[in-house]
């Protein structure tokens, strides 16, 4: 029996501490704020989309950086055993589009309340409003740390540290840095960070008029100079700073290479069930019906009504021409800009609307195996701390149970 100290209430470390504690080690779990969970409490707007029920190889396919570094991660708790073990606290669960899972309830509360109920069951103390200073070490050995706690510094003991702070994104939540601070403290390299999952802000003045306009079923192709270094399809949102959706906060997960560098254009193609001919044919079908009638008003079937003017106005046709005489050359420019619908990306948004935190402690520091500091004998690194990031859908929260789950069974190694 080992004296464990896990740092940071969140998804990994309430993972780590009952894994931990079912191993029989006395475990003591440490969280600056005055609840455990906050960020899980608004992950997926609140409904908390727990994991994926994809097939191992999807699993990996969506981790974006490090993967490999996940492969003893997933293979010791993958996403079935995640959706098994709340299932075993009494948390019914549902698979939605996507493969997503989520509780029955629709509520993150009670994916919350399930893993306080087993921490209270195992006798893990749980001590809130409680920041930790600094690790303490003697001889490449972890021996505890230093919180602070009610305007004092006080020493705890212990014979293994968890450091599962988190990123930096939604600094609100209590994701301050502090494991980034901690782990540089220790001798461990972080990388450069970005925020990642995260709306892009447009330079075009166009975006304003669309905001609220959301779209269904499009792609979305994202250049960096001439290089494609995204392409996707399902939804996105217009907003009064530029877009956002599911399909915008996965690209962004591309770019952090990229951004600081050159000019970076998305195009989206309004229309990916159809080929231009075939886009071209339809026009022509719909203009044959509507002849009489002038150009501003002969979009209404092909798009939804708040994006007409924008592309009457970008297709350089004017608006009040007839239908009827709107030549060949023209509705090739219609068609070459419903396919490929340009925008001028001016940056990211910050951390406080990014997801989660691409970068951290680096992967070279840790034992894949274990999340043992290779550094620090006894010290341990789980979740967003890490340089582990992946797309929407539930898979970045698998990383955070994956390795907390490998973390607390690998105290007694």
């Amino acid at each position: 029996m080992k004296q464990v100290i896990v740092v940071g209430g969140g998804a990994a470390g309430m993972m780590a501490a009952i894994t931990s504690a079912r191993d029989g080690h006395r475990v003591t779990l440490l969280e600056q704020n005055e609840k455990l969970g906050k960020k899980l409490f608004i992950t997926g707007k609140g409904r908390c989309n727990i994991t994926n029920a994809s097939d191992m190889d999807v699993l990996f396919s969506n981790v974006i950086t490090n993967k490999k570094f996940l492969y003893s991660a997933f293979y010791q708790f993958d996403n079935y055993q995640t959706i098994a073990f709340f299932e075993e606290l009494g948390l019914k669960t549902k698979i939605e589009r996507g493969e997503r899972v989520f509780p029955e309830s629709d509520k993150s509360s009670d994916v919350i309340v399930a893993l306080q109920k087993e921490l209270k069951k195992l006798e893990v103390k749980v001590l809130l409003y409680t920041k930790v200073e600094e690790i303490l070490e003697e001889n490449g050995h972890t021996k505890g740390v230093i919180v602070r706690k009610d305007g004092e510094n006080k020493i705890f003991k212990a014979d293994a540290v968890i450091v599962a702070t988190g990123g930096i994104s939604y600094p609100s939540t209590g994701s301050t840095g502090d494991g980034y601070r901690l782990a540089k403290d220790m001798g461990h390299q972080v990388t450069k960070l970005y925020p990642a999952l995260v709306p892009f802000e447009i330079e075009d003045t166009f975006v304003k008029g669309l905001q609220g306009l959301s779209l269904k079923n499009v792609g979305l192709t994202l250049f960096a100079g001439k290089k494609k270094i995204y392409d996707g399809f399902g939804e996105m949102l217009f907003t009064h700073f530029g877009i956002s959706g599911p399909l915008v906060l996965s690209a962004s997960s591309y770019v952090s290479g990229y951004i600081q560098k050159q000019s970076m254009e998305v195009e989206i193609d309004l229309k990916p069930a159809l080929t231009e001919e075939q886009l071209h044919a339809r026009i022509l079908r719909d203009f044959e019906e509507i002849h009489n009638k002038q150009f501003k008003n002969g979009l209404d079937k092909l798009l939804p009504q708040k994006l007409i003017p924008v592309i009457v106005e970008l297709s350089g046709i004017q608006k009040n021409k007839s239908i009827n005489s709107v030549t060949k050359e023209e509705r090739n420019r219609l068609v070459n800009l419903l396919k490929h619908f340009r925008m001028a990306v001016k940056g990211l948004r910050g951390y406080n609307e990014a997801i989660i935190t691409k970068g951290g402690i680096s992967v070279k520091d840790i034992n894949p195996q274990t999340m043992e500091s290779k550094i620090i004998n006894g010290l341990y690194f789980v979740g967003e701390v890490l340089d582990l990031d992946a797309l929407t859908g539930g898979y970045n929260l698998q990383i955070a149970w994956s390795t907390g789950y490998l973390a607390g069974i690998s105290i007694g190694d």
